[in-house]
């Protein structure tokens, strides 16, 4: 088992940015953080992880170019970051997307004024499969065991030809996003890819301030499907 001794800080704005290797002394991290406005800085155990985020901010690392592992998004797949957020459950919720394909970068999130947290995160892999126009390979990084587990153990398969109810005989929750999402995979055969949460991803992380934002902003949606529900 790794270490998780923080050994690398990535400093994505300071006095001077980029790779160090101490956070002490004249030429460490700290120095370059303490004191600067709005300064952006993480410390990581692996250095793969710091690379990513100096790179997800638009930042080198010089001196460690030679060492950063191929970008996993330059395989010409749809990598789709999604994740959902509800203040209070039921409560205002929000989804957000972000999209990134061989360098080229989208994102977008949408709130709603009543809805829970399992149908942001259901809401959120449906628009960004909704957001594809032709067939293409595609990656969904989600942290929802609630969406990876139940399409990848086939119970969305098993809900669908029991008529939208579970093995005891009950409604399905969310059948209705539910019935979309499977519609989608089946169209588009994504790979589901398991993200833990709040654990140094900066597009999942990023993807959770933008929910968190859509919720608490005052131009939210009606989330339909539960509002008007039987």
């Amino acid at each position: 088992m790794s270490s998780s001794k923080k050994i690398f800080y990535a400093v994505a704005r300071g006095r001077r940015t980029g790779l160090f290797t101490s956070w002490g002394g004249e030429n460490g991290a700290e120095e370059q953080v303490r004191g600067f406005p709005g300064a952006v800085f993480k410390g990581f155990a692996r250095l793969e992880d710091a690379l990513d985020y100096l790179h997800a901010h638009g930042v080198t690392a010089e001196g460690f170019a030679d060492h950063r592992p191929r970008d996993r998004h330059a395989d010409g797949a749809v990598h789709f970051y999604t994740d959902g957020a509800s203040i209070g459950n039921p409560g205002r919720g929000g989804f957000a997307v972000i999209r990134i394909r061989n360098g080229d970068r989208s994102e977008w999130a949408q709130g709603f004024r009543l809805t829970t947290n399992n149908r942001m995160e259901l809401l959120a892999c449906i628009s960004a499969l909704e957001s594809l126009s032709e067939p293409l390979p595609v990656v969904i990084h989600c942290d929802s065991r609630y969406v990876i587990d139940n399409l990848q153990q086939g119970r969305v398969r098993r809900w669908r030809e029991n008529g939208w109810r579970t093995a005891a005989g009950k409604p399905v929750e969310n059948a209705d996003l539910w019935q979309r999402l499977l519609e989608l995979t089946e169209r588009f055969s994504p790979t589901f890819d398991w993200v833990k949460g709040h654990a140094g991803s900066p597009e999942n992380e990023r993807c959770d301030r933008l929910a968190q934002a859509a919720a608490a902003a005052d131009d939210v949606a009606i989330d339909e499907g539960y509002e008007r529900r039987d």
